[in-house]
């Protein structure tokens, strides 16, 4: 009767340590997956970097952005280990148009974390853009002010567009009329010549005969 209570212990006993062994290959095995998975989340997270804006001085650890800078770089946190990211800047309105002034790539360490070299821009109002492998829809962004003291601010785009000068002249002209070779008539006619009558002469009278002269003869005077 001892010995089956003494192997009866035993067995329960047996058992219950198989039980526990079990529970805990269990559990060891669902943490190792958990922990799996929880790692193999972070290595593949794709969105879950970001990128800010800071000035010259500021410490590449500081996670701030600084909207309104002068001399200023960028730096990325949290992104997948050994990312690359791609990056634009466009001129923004009210003093831009939407036109790509700077661009480059920031490459990133073990630990997901990068920023670029010192960048400087008129001063102005500007939109960065940021790209990479793995991201979810469109590209994240961000706005910001440059402002340096002493620096005029960019000039808004012209709202309406000028039409350009005229610069089309017309042709000088150059043709000349003929000379007139032609002498045109006198205008006064040439004095007609005027006929003169000849002046009528009074006719000489012829002389006077002679007076007869007695011619002495000898014939008889007749009556």
């Amino acid at each position: 009767m001892f010995t089956f209570s003494k192997r009866k212990s035993l067995a329960v006993a047996l058992g219950a340590a198989a039980v526990a062994t079990g529970l805990t290959l269990a559990f060891g095995a669902s943490s190792a997956g958990a922990l799996s998975a929880a790692g193999n989340a972070k290595t593949t997270g794709g969105d879950n970097g970001d990128v800010k804006i800071h000035n010259s001085t500021t410490p590449v650890t500081d996670q701030r952005d600084e909207p309104h800078v002068c001399i200023f770089y960028l730096d990325a946190f949290n992104f997948d280990s050994v990312q690359s990211v791609s990056w634009w800047i466009e001129s923004w309105p009210p003093t831009g148009n939407g036109t790509v002034v700077d661009s480059g790539a920031i490459a990133l360490d073990t630990s997901g974390n990068g920023f670029t070299t010192d960048q400087t821009l008129p001063n102005g109002h500007y939109k960065l853009f940021w790209t990479f492998a793995g991201e979810k829809g469109a590209a994240k962004h961000k706005v910001f002010w440059v402002s340096c003291p002493g620096t005029p601010p960019t000039s808004p785009p012209p709202t309406t567009m000028t039409p350009p000068p005229t610069t089309m002249t017309p042709p000088p002209t150059t043709m000349t009329p003929p000379p007139t070779t032609m002498t045109p008539p006198p205008t006064t006619m040439p004095p007609t010549p005027t006929m003169t009558s000849p002046t009528p002469t009074t006719p000489t009278p012829p002389p006077p005969a002679p007076a007869p002269t007695p011619v002495p003869g000898t014939l008889p005077v007749t009556g």
